[in-house]
């Protein structure tokens, strides 16, 4: 397989550092409020990664934070008048949901920030005791020019980084040695969660978790760090320079980077009212279009979000969705009997179909080529595949296509439709526990239907639905 590594800006080989078994790490989201669709997208393109190399025998160790102590973890709390492990601990639970409704798959570790803590003051204390690191009034800060190859991922020159800073004073920067240094823990403000440390109370830098939770859950080297583009600088260049001066080894052997989420060809902000979360989405298409939706573009190349493009992959994804239905249908009323030479010759055409998928995933991931190629399948199906063809033969050609959607955490087995009069018994229970004050419950419910592809709409006259 041959991914395209950020740091080399070419395709390599992809070899494992272990035979057989792949490190994967992902940065994960920042826990405050519900997760936006562009957060979506690393986590189904990477997931996609995980389903292909487990489908390929690989043993996938997946390992993506949870951020659930930051600036904006605590400016909610206050803003609620709650704890910020409250806030955090709501929100984890909320992109799970989230993640769950994508068809993402649950990360082998999930490991959280405050859970790290000595073990972040420990690579501290190590960086310091290498002279890459030093104190100044409780806040400690990571000597930049200690690292002689920093800028190498983000190809950024640190002379021009300097010049690029030298006019800009904020506070706190005269007590730097030099203003590219960054901070490794800060001291404890008033009202903010703090721990223990040898440079007083406080808390850790952002940059610093995931230098010590991929270390501790994979290794000191990784296969395969991921995430979206923008974090390429200054996060994923920290992560290198804090890394790979405390632990004197290559931090990691391939750097993937997916390119943004445009909404209507413009970048996405709550300023601009196309600030979209998974939620909001999800009211408004079924999830399982998102995701195919994401994987119809190559994970490298910008992605335009509209309801004009998201509609034609619902179209799209139901074409696949009826022809596995077909297929169903006809193996059930099919028998078995001898397999024909017309029938041999399909089977080997859905043989070579499957290799080329193959080629396309195994090209950098490119599931754009790969759901093309399903296409082909779906279509050889459909000319020529009726009751009236082996049983058998129908199910491997249905087994096998099956597969391949899976891959991509599509899901083909379509259950069956809710009734009508089931939805008004949910919509009668919801308006019962909204009158008890159950919020919880009366999401749930709604979050229920909405996985179904009904969307409700509170009206003047009470609740209206529609299927989508």
């Amino acid at each position: 397989m041959k991914i395209y590594n950020t740091m080399t800006r070419t395709k390599e080989e992809f070899v494992p550092i272990n035979k057989g078994k792949v490190g994967i790490y992902v940065c994960g989201p920042t826990v405050y409020d519900y997760i936006h669709i562009g957060n979506a997208r690393p986590m189904i393109v990477f997931d996609t990664l995980r389903r292909y190399l487990l489908y390929k025998g690989y043993d996938v160790n997946y390992v993506s934070n949870f951020t659930d102590v930051d600036d904006k973890i605590i400016k909610r709390a206050i803003e609620e008048g709650v704890t910020s492990s409250e806030i955090s601990e709501r929100y984890i639970e909320e992109v799970k949901k989230d993640m769950q409704d994508l068809n993402v798959l649950e990360a082998t570790t999930h490991p959280k920030a405050t859970e790290e803590i000595q073990d972040m003051i420990d690579m501290i204390k190590t960086l310091i005791e290498k002279g890459h690191a030093y104190e100044v009034n409780g806040t400690v800060y990571f000597r930049t020019r200690s690292f002689p190859s920093y800028g190498k991922l983000s190809k950024k020159n640190i002379d021009d980084l300097e010049a690029g800073h030298r006019d800009i004073k904020v506070a706190g920067e005269d007590e730097k040695e030099d203003f590219l240094d960054f901070v490794l823990w800060k001291p404890k403000k008033e009202g903010e969660p703090s721990w223990s440390s040898p440079w007083g109370e406080g808390r850790p830098g952002w940059h610093l978790e995931c230098s010590v939770m991929s270390k501790k859950y994979i290794g000191d080297i990784i296969d395969i760090h991921a995430g979206g583009e923008d974090l390429i600088f200054p996060h994923h260049e920290n992560e290198i320079a804090q890394s790979e001066a405390a632990n004197d080894v290559e931090f990691a052997r391939f750097w993937m980077h997916n390119a943004f989420l445009k909404i209507d060809g413009e970048k996405m902000s709550k300023s601009l009212g196309n600030f979209f979360t998974i939620r909001d989405i999800g009211k408004k298409y079924p999830l399982q279009v998102i995701r195919f939706f994401m994987l119809s573009a190559h994970y490298r190349s910008p992605l335009n979000f509209s309801d004009t493009l998201v509609e034609s992959a619902k179209a799209s994804l139901e074409r696949i969705l009826n022809a596995m239905s077909r297929l169903e249908d006809a193996g059930k009323a099919a028998e078995e009997k001898e397999v024909t030479e017309e029938e041999k010759v399909l089977l080997s055409k859905m043989e070579d179909y499957a290799a080329k998928y193959e080629n396309a995933m195994e090209d950098d991931l490119n599931t754009a080529d790969a759901i093309s190629v399903i296409f082909e399948m779906v279509k050889l199906a459909n000319s020529s595949i009726s009751p009236a063809n082996t049983k058998s033969v129908i199910e491997e050609i249905y087994n096998r296509i099956e597969k391949l959607c899976d891959i991509l955490g599509i899901i083909t087995r379509v259950e069956a439709e809710i009734l009508d009069s089931e939805i008004e018994t949910l919509i009668e229970e919801r308006q019962a526990a909204r009158k008890a004050k159950n919020f919880a419950r009366a999401d749930e419910i709604r979050d229920l239907l909405a996985g179904q592809g009904i969307v409700l709409e509170d009206t003047r006259q009470g609740v209206k639905w529609k299927r989508v």
